[in-house]
């Protein structure tokens, strides 16, 4: 059967989804639409027609949506979709503010349409084992969560210089507090809400950006444990690590090797290692999930609008808490 999708933006993410929807359903049509407004430089890849402008595509003939805009277009492109009731997956982050979440949540609301956000680590295998070991107290108590993610945003896109890419621009929502974003999200979906005690926010002299490149977090799980969490921009090797410290026993999980030990007095144990696990299959995972979901992604791995929601709503305190990149600050909230 053949399908219709609507992919806007025309960077990197929406390249990866354009090209996975061929690799899943060959016979669809894709419909590659500007972000701008501006018409495209180059030939589109996987792409049967390209829209300049979203206004002039007929939403009534879109199966899917797919929003791979920069995060301060995606309310505007998102409900455009979400109006028609056409599902509608956004990538993330889901927006830039608390005000712009709430439009779209009553916008899904009264359009009873589909949406999901696309943290895609949920689809590791090794962060679905996480999760299971957690909610099965592998460690006993959780006690202790350090979770910490780097990499040397000039070796992300080489193909483009890393100042003039989205992660570098403030007005395109762009910085380690959103970019890494992932980090929030898989917390939460693993441990619980996140409460914010301490926030700290540095631009470093390293890449000369006007936004920040240093993030690190202090914050309470529901049980009271504390998790500590780092995100930059700077690390020459890449890392994308989480280490939890239970009553009885550690839990170590490297996301890049999509490997999981665990610890005690008994020694060190490898209960899932997996490095060279083709990365896409998150994307199309989650790809096939949503699309083939009816009404419900409840026992879907997917975030949910309301899941990206509390995850925005704690991106949002950390900025509120560390107003100023260009210095270190704490704020205790309570």
């Amino acid at each position: 059967m053949s399908h219709n999708f609507a992919v806007v933006g025309l960077g990197s993410i929406a390249e990866r989804h354009r090209q996975n929807i061929k690799a899943l359903w060959p016979s669809s049509k894709i419909y590659a639409i500007s972000s701008s407004g501006r018409a495209a430089k180059a030939p589109i890849a996987n792409c049967d027609k390209f829209v300049a402008n979203i206004a002039d595509l007929s939403v009534k003939a879109i199966d899917m949506a797919i929003i791979a805009s920069p995060a301060p277009f995606h309310v505007a492109h998102a409900m455009r979709f979400m109006r028609a009731g056409i599902p509608t997956l956004i990538e993330k982050p889901l927006c830039i503010n608390i005000e712009e979440a709430s439009t779209l949540e009553q916008c899904a609301k009264d359009s009873n349409c589909r949406v999901a956000v696309g943290y895609c680590l949920r689809f590791l295998p090794s962060a679905g084992l996480m999760k299971q070991l957690i909610e099965n107290c592998k460690v006993g108590q959780v006690l202790n969560v350090f979770i910490e993610v780097g990499q040397y945003l000039p070796q992300w896109r080489p193909s483009k210089h890393y100042k003039k890419t989205v992660s570098a621009n403030a007005a395109l929502g762009g910085g380690a507090l959103f970019e890494l974003s992932h980090e929030f999200d898989y917390c939460q979906w693993i441990f619980g809400g996140l409460s914010l005690k301490h926030a700290y926010l540095r631009r470093s002299e390293q890449l000369q950006l006007d936004v920040e490149d240093i993030v690190d977090v202090v914050a309470t799980l529901p049980n009271g444990a504390l998790v500590n969490l780092h995100l930059d921009f700077l690390q020459q090797k890449a890392h994308r690590h989480c280490r939890v410290v239970g009553s009885e026993g550690t839990l170590n999980w490297d996301l890049i090797k999509n490997e999981v030990t665990y610890c005690n007095n008994d020694g060190c144990t490898t209960l899932y290692s997996k490095p060279q696990w083709d990365k896409n299959l998150m994307y199309t995972a989650m790809l096939e999930k949503f699309f083939g979901a009816t009404t419900t992604l409840e026992k879907s791995p997917i975030c949910s609008l309301a899941e990206a929601v509390n995850t925005l709503s704690f991106i949002n305190n950390v900025k509120h808490a560390a107003p100023t990149a260009g210095s270190i600050i704490s704020d205790d909230l309570e």
